[in-house]
């Protein structure tokens, strides 16, 4: 394996890590918030599988970018502009999900009050779904781990939601604040930190 290979498996390796725990963490949350808020059970089995796959497009993007051998910032900005909820939707689309797990993942970004991406959709024109998957995917992102940050706890990441608090269905949100204090929350999202090995005996990138 040659330095640059190396240089991309290792940089791809903690993208895949983190990817696959913090999907892992929204897929739990957003099966339960679902289930609560009054989904069927297969809608919530469903909303769990695009909460585990909702970031993919990151990784396409991220993978892309250091082939090409850009450096990480320009990786982040590409990400920034908003792009991997298309890629990700569009990379999915090539399987046999069905349209309500592509469209909580492809509309996870849009904002109640419309301030959000890729269309500005306003209320409850963002599919059910995608609404869930805002509020467990911010929620996760707060108490997690950053390259700039330590992981908020519980409590402040809360306050910080409600200070948000536009962005979200309210009565989702109020569900997800009662569910928030009534589980056990590390319980749910606690998982050890995964090895990831992209590599196989061939030595071609998986």
């Amino acid at each position: 394996m040659n330095e640059q290979r190396l240089s991309l498996y290792k940089v791809m390796k903690a993208e895949v890590e983190d990817e696959l725990l913090h999907g892992m963490k929204v897929a739990n949350l957003a099966f339960l918030l679902a289930k609560r808020v009054g989904f069927s059970y297969e809608r919530s089995r469903e909303l769990a599988i695009a909460g585990f796959l909702h970031d993919l497009g990151k990784l396409q993007v991220a993978h892309t970018a250091y082939e090409q051998g850009k450096e990480v910032l320009e990786v982040e900005e590409m990400v920034r502009r908003r792009s991997h909820v298309k890629i990700g939707y569009d990379i999915l689309m090539r399987y046999d999900y069905s349209d309500f797990i592509l469209e909580s993942i492809l509309y996870h970004h849009e904002n109640y009050d419309g301030s959000g991406y890729p269309r500005n959709l306003v209320a409850t024109d963002i599919p059910s779904g995608a609404r869930v998957l805002r509020i467990v995917n911010m929620f996760v992102a707060l108490v997690s781990d950053r390259p700039y940050r330590k992981a908020f706890d519980k409590e402040t990441a809360i306050e910080l939601m409600i200070d948000e608090v536009k962005n979200f269905d309210m009565r989702y949100f109020l569900a997800f604040i009662k569910m928030i204090h009534e589980i056990d929350i590390d319980k749910v999202i606690d998982f050890p930190k995964l090895e990831v090995d992209l590599w196989d005996k061939s030595d071609n990138l998986l």
